[in-house]
C-alpha cells in the first residue's frame, strides 16, 4: 500500500479509537499495524491493530475495523514441533458493531457481506453480533472471521500468546505478514 493510503487509513483508525475513548501513546500510534493480508484491498479485507503486549503467555490488542471492513476467515491452530497450542482469544467490542462468525450452526440471514470474489473462502457462518461492552471467546483452532458494522468497530482482544505467522487462512491467496 502507498504511504498516502497508509496515512489515510491510520487517520480513520485514530478517529475510531477516539470515538471509543481509547487513549494511545505516540509510540503506539507510530507502531500501528495496518494489514491488507496481501489482497491489495485493505478497505475491504483488512485490519488495523495496536498491540499493547505480546509475551509467551498473553497478548492484548486494540483492533479497528472500518465500516464494512472484513478480517478474513482464519484459525489459530497448534503448531507441531513447538510449544504453541493455538491462540485462545476474547473479543470485547468497545465501539460500533462487529459481526463475528465462528464454526457452528449457520445463522439464517447473516448481517455481514462477504467481499466480492472471495465467497468460497468463507465457511464459518454462526453469527455473533457484538455491541459495546459485549464479548465472546474463541478457542484455539476455531475457524472465524469478523466484519465492522456501518460505523466501523473497535475491538479489544485479550488472548494467549499471539503468533500471527502461524495463522491459517481459508483463502490461500492471503499472506498474513504482507
Amino acid at each position: 500500500m502507498s504511504q498516502k493510503e497508509y496515512e489515510e487509513l491510520k487517520q480513520e483508525a485514530l478517529k475510531l479509537y477516539d470515538a471509543a475513548h481509547i487513549v494511545l501513546t505516540e509510540k503506539e500510534k507510530e507502531e500501528m499495524e495496518i494489514t491488507g493480508f496481501g489482497l491489495h484491498q485493505t478497505r475491504i479485507s483488512g485490519l488495523i491493530i495496536v498491540t499493547y503486549v505480546n509475551t509467551e503467555k498473553c497478548c492484548a490488542k486494540e483492533m479497528v475495523l472500518l465500516p464494512g471492513q472484513t478480517c478474513p476467515e482464519h484459525r489459530h491452530a497448534p503448531v507441531a514441533g513447538t510449544s504453541y497450542t493455538g491462540k485462545e482469544e476474547t473479543f470485547r467490542c468497545r465501539y460500533g458493531e462487529v459481526y463475528l462468525y465462528v464454526e457452528g450452526e449457520k445463522t439464517p440471514n447473516p448481517k455481514a457481506v462477504v467481499p466480492e470474489g472471495s465467497e468460497e473462502w468463507y465457511t464459518a457462518w454462526h453469527e455473533v453480533i457484538l455491541h459495546p461492552g459485549e464479548q465472546y471467546t474463541i478457542y484455539p483452532n476455531t475457524r472465524h472471521w469478523f466484519q465492522g458494522g456501518k460505523e466501523g468497530a473497535v475491538v479489544s482482544e485479550f488472548s494467549t500468546a499471539s503468533h500471527d505467522e502461524y495463522d491459517i487462512f481459508t483463502d490461500p491467496r492471503i499472506d498474513r505478514l504482507a
